[in-house]
C-alpha cells in the first residue's frame, strides 16, 4: 500500500491492531466483497477496509477485503473524489517556455 503518501496511518486508534485482529476473525478470515454472481469472494482477507470514508473505527463500519478487492475499492474512491475537484485544480501548472527562462 502507498502508505508513504497518506496520513491514514496517523489517524488510525492506538488500538488498530486489536481492531483489524477482531474483524478479521469476525469474518472469518475472509474477504467479504460479492463476486458477481453474488457470492462471497473465496480469496482470504489481507486488509480492514472502512466502508465509509472518516475515521469512524466502529466495527459496524469495518469490514475484512482481500488485496485485490481492496485496491479496487481504494481506486474507485480515488476517482471519485478527483472528479468532484475543480479542473483548474487537478489541471498540471503550465511550465514556462525553455526559451523564456
Amino acid at each position: 500500500m502507498a502508505w508513504s503518501s497518506s496520513n491514514r496511518r496517523t489517524r488510525l486508534p492506538g488500538n488498530w491492531a486489536a481492531i483489524r485482529r477482531r474483524v478479521l476473525k469476525r469474518d472469518g478470515g475472509q474477504c467479504v466483497a460479492r463476486m458477481r454472481d453474488g457470492s462471497r469472494c473465496p480469496q482470504p482477507a489481507t486488509d480492514v477496509d472502512h466502508i465509509a470514508a472518516g475515521d469512524n473505527h466502529d466495527d459496524t463500519n469495518l469490514q475484512s477485503l482481500c488485496a485485490w478487492h481492496h485496491q479496487r475499492k481504494t481506486g474507485a474512491e480515488s476517482a471519485a473524489a478527483r472528479r468532484r475537484q475543480p479542473r483548474e485544480r487537478r489541471a498540471r501548472p503550465a511550465e514556462a517556455h525553455p526559451g523564456l527562462r
